[in-house]
């Protein structure tokens, strides 16, 4: 009887043995882990300027020639802006409104443009690469030189534009037919 009890004993303190080595290794897997993350972070790099017109009422407005990048224009209303030349790269236009807008030049290169009515806007040489335009509409919209490349676009919106693209685009030298994949 007295050796069970030394041996239950012994297996005890065995498995607290074992548990506090467990707690151990895992204290110094965090704390490793932890100095790993210190040493690989990188400062933050501060923005000059922030632009967000969120839900922004901008019909007829002049943003020409501006530098306008990663700007935030969700849901703002641009009936008739002119964004003509301007730099509007890495930006947001989710469900924005440019109807007749004039966005000839621009460059929106990896731009989230989601839900976005573009019906009758000129998009003469507008550069469009790596931009998500999901749900958008193209409808009479200029796109003569516009490049389109790696741009994801509704294939019934492609259709339909696919039928009155043409020209080169004088910045990237792609044709807007080849850059929207038309047969």
């Amino acid at each position: 009887m007295c050796k069970l009890i030394i041996m239950v004993y012994s297996t005890g303190s065995m498995d607290v043995y074992r548990l506090m080595r467990r707690l151990v290794a895992l204290i110094a897997l965090i704390a490793l882990a932890v100095v790993w993350v210190l040493l690989d972070a990188r400062p933050v790099i501060a923005q000059d300027k922030f632009i967000n017109y969120t839900n922004a009422q901008l019909q007829n407005e002049d943003f020409s020639h501006q530098d306008l990048v990663g700007g935030v224009f969700a849901a703002a209303e641009m009936r008739g802006a002119n964004f003509e030349d301007s730099d509007l790269t890495n930006s947001i236009l989710t469900k924005g409104v440019l109807l007749n807008a004039n966005l000839k030049g621009a460059n929106l290169t990896g731009s989230l443009i989601d839900r976005v009515t573009l019906d009758g806007a000129n998009l003469t040489n507008a550069i469009f690469v790596d931009a998500v335009a999901t749900r958008t509409r193209f409808f009479d919209a200029t796109i003569t030189g516009a490049d389109f490349s790696n741009a994801i676009i509704d294939r019934y919106q492609i259709s339909l534009m696919c039928k009155r693209a043409d020209g080169v685009n004088p910045i990237t030298g792609v044709s807007t037919r080849d850059s929207l994949g038309c047969r």
